[in-house]
């Protein structure tokens, strides 16, 4: 009898008393003996540590490998069986990459070979896929403009197209170069590697047994990833709190993972978040955060935008996938003409009234604290501004040259 996806079985003992008992047997040489003790305990153990994209699948054919996709990992990792791909069949070059298992009279291609070298491994597991779903105004100030689109593929795939639309038409670089200052300052909507890294992490953990794609919500305030399920529970929710770094005992999709690293598209080793968290601090970016529920049924991780951004997306304008420079140029003169509105707010609130402290400003402008103090950095190393006497308590603002408007 073929295995199946979830084991151990158990059968009756006896197919025609009924007081008959189910038990458990394993393969002893040629003889099919009971399980019992170390032994059952041994087999409950191989069974759970099996991870889902280790495990065989009865429904994946061949010809459900793609030939171009296989090649073209082997050519990305150096494989010593690229040269073989023209000599030896499908099977006995998934049979060399450790991706069939089973008897010989019955070998089963494992699901991850269908997650990397499928083109549709929706096939096998429904909604492997990604969503990405604007809001411009947001979703509530107006849930009725928004634009969507959907990438499939194998898991590489919809990642690299995933991340291309999003770098195309979302990340957007500010350069603000301040009078009298040979420095510009450079930043971005959100720094592409912390983006990418949260994009992957999403598609590796993810439970490729739930129908639920991964969902990437684009707002003014920031970018969310939502997957399906949620953390592992070896991890603490103290650890996701501080959403530091979250290291599991178990992984879903263990050899998925290593294919991502041989593709230079993960770390691995838990360096997930750490990495997210650095990339978005080099960028002056407030930190991500996860969000999950008590039965960890999913994975939520929220990317705030850069402080510096306005509070509205602005769309790169994308023509059948090729950008018109012109839109580039006009956009980035609008987000420096953006910035630049926001120095000429703070500088006019400090002429109008200098006893204001960094609290007051943000409230009364709606700013965020930490941005108002860059700003207020920035003003004061152009020498217009400049603090007397203390500063926390019993100083001012003194201003030293007037702002064109």
């Amino acid at each position: 009898m073929p295995s199946g996806l979830s084991r151990p079985y158990n059968v009756m003992e006896s197919v025609v008393s009924k007081h008959s008992v189910p038990k458990w047997y394993i393969r002893n040489g040629s003889n099919s003996i009971e399980a019992k003790g170390d032994a059952l305990d041994e087999l409950r153990n191989m069974a759970n540590r099996t991870p889902f994209d280790d495990r065989g699948n009865p429904t994946i054919t061949p010809d459900d490998i793609d030939l171009i996709l296989l090649r073209n990992y082997l050519e990305k990792a150096h494989s010593k069986l690229l040269p073989m791909l023209g000599t030896d069949s499908k099977m006995e070059i998934l049979d060399r990459m450790d991706l069939l298992v089973g008897p010989t009279e019955n070998r089963q291609i494992k699901n991850v070979a269908a997650m990397m070298f499928s083109t549709h491994p929706e096939k096998f597991f429904p909604y492997t896929q990604i969503d990405v779903v604007i809001f411009p105004e947001g979703k509530e100030d107006n849930p009725n403009r928004f634009t969507e689109r959907t990438f499939k593929g194998s898991v590489p795939e919809i990642i690299t197209k995933a991340m291309d639309y999003i770098q195309s038409v979302v990340i957007q670089e500010q350069v603000i170069k301040p009078k009298k200052d040979l420095h510009s300052y450079r930043f971005f909507n959100y720094p592409y590697q912390a983006l990418e890294e949260a994009v992957v992490n999403a598609m590796y953990h993810r439970d490729y047994q739930e129908s639920e794609p991964v969902e990437i919500t684009i707002e003014p305030e920031g970018v969310s990833i939502l997957s399906f399920s949620g953390p592992d529970r070896s991890i603490s929710a103290l650890a996701i709190k501080e959403c530091r770094k979250l290291k599991s005992r178990r992984y879903r999709n263990r050899r998925l993972g290593d294919f991502l690293k041989e593709l230079d598209m993960s770390e691995g080793r838990g360096t997930g978040i750490p990495t997210i968290q650095k990339e978005l601090k080099n960028n002056g970016s407030p930190r991500a955060s996860i969000e999950t529920d008590d039965d960890r049924t999913y994975f939520l991780m929220d990317i705030p935008v850069h402080e510096g951004f306005g509070n509205e997306v602005i769309l790169n304008v994308e023509k059948e996938g090729v950008l018109d420079s012109s839109n580039l140029t006009s956009n980035l003169t609008s987000n420096l003409t953006g910035n630049s509105t926001a120095l000429d707010k703070i500088f006019n609130a400090l002429k109008a009234n200098p006893l204001l402290t960094y609290p007051e400003l943000a409230s009364l402008l709606g700013y965020s604290r930490s941005y108002v103090q860059k700003c207020i950095k920035m003003l004061k190393e152009t020498k217009r501004i400049r603090r007397v006497g203390s500063k926390t308590y019993g100083g001012y603002w003194e201003i030293i040259e007037n702002l064109k408007s």
